[in-house]
């Protein structure tokens, strides 16, 4: 999801995610995979701990 669409999420919105709680997940940034983590579940809130910074790749900036 774009950044833009994510800022323009009001309280309350449905965000279906291809991941469950046991799930590793990809953070990506411009379409490049930049950290990996697992998604948390606490009570109505998610969210995703980054585990672990990927390496960046020599052609990227």
């Amino acid at each position: 999801m774009p950044i833009h669409q994510v800022l323009r999420l009001s309280r309350g919105a449905i965000i279906e995610l291809d991941a469950t709680e046991a799930d590793e997940v990809k953070i990506l940034a411009n379409n490049m995979p930049i950290a990996s983590g697992m998604v948390l579940v606490d009570r109505n809130r998610i969210a995703v701990e980054v585990k672990q910074m990927l390496p960046r790749s020599p052609d990227r900036r």
